[in-house]
């Protein structure tokens, strides 16, 4: 019947409001505290001409304020702090970090940030065609030698990029350690190249082929030849002869 209905409709919609104050009443009854969390920092947009050459805290100190259970939904690594650089030039630069560079959710209140500013040095990029030298360590076993001389490196020159106050200094970059420790013959070796600075970084080739002549020295090769024709017991045997 249509009075019944009605009733039941009545019914139906103070259940509902009655759910939706009880639901609206927990969250606001529910306990506030504060927490504190170590944020990373995301730098985005630095120009391609540019480099940082002054060092940045990978994290931010951020006090947040809101629900417990919100609080505790969150984590160091979803509440990243991103930095654009993208009107950024050359030389000192601060930037801001405010409440809107987090990706904190609603109904949390961002109470502070430490550091509140980060402070960033940027130089020009520069690239430089530097030559490549071999790292020879150890020492060959007795009676074998080689000339430092003949040592090639194939390529000889390798492609650098950094800042330009640094790669302006930069004249060469090194292979990785070559071990001459047991060597008694030439070898060739395929061996990464490695930048002094952790600024300036090899960009071609990331590798290089090093070429090193081990040999006897002429002097003992010669000894050694002589002292077999002397020996009595590598002689040909003389057949006598019959009468």
């Amino acid at each position: 019947m249509p009075i019944f209905r009605d009733i039941g409709l009545k019914l139906l919609a103070v259940a509902l409001a009655a759910l939706l104050w009880l639901s609206v009443s927990s969250q606001r009854l529910e306990q506030i505290s504060v927490r504190t969390f170590d944020v990373p920092v995301a730098l985005v947009s630095i120009p391609r001409d540019l480099i940082i050459t002054r060092a940045t805290p990978d994290t931010v100190s951020v006090r947040l304020r809101g629900r417990l259970s919100a609080l505790r939904a969150l984590s160091s690594q979803n509440l990243e702090a991103t930095l654009s650089l993208s009107d950024t030039r050359t030389g000192d630069t601060t930037l801001p970090i405010s409440a809107q560079s987090l990706n904190v959710p609603g109904g949390v209140e961002v109470l502070s940030i430490d550091p509140a500013r980060l402070r960033l040095k940027l130089e020009a990029r520069r690239q430089k065609q530097v030559r490549i030298r071999p790292y020879l360590v150890g020492e060959l076993p007795p009676g074998y030698e080689y000339d430092p001389q003949d040592v090639t490196v194939d390529p000889a020159n390798a492609l650098v990029s950094g800042p330009a106050s640094l790669v302006a200094d930069v004249s060469e970059v090194a292979t990785e350690r070559v071990i001459l420790s047991g060597r008694v013959e030439p070898f060739r070796q395929r061996v990464t190249l490695v930048s002094d600075s952790p600024l300036v970084r090899v960009v071609d080739p990331v590798m290089a082929v090093i070429h090193v002549v081990v040999r006897q020295p002429s002097s003992l090769q010669e000894a050694e030849t002589t002292t077999v024709q002397d020996d009595p017991t590598q002689r040909s045997p003389t057949r006598s002869k019959t009468p």
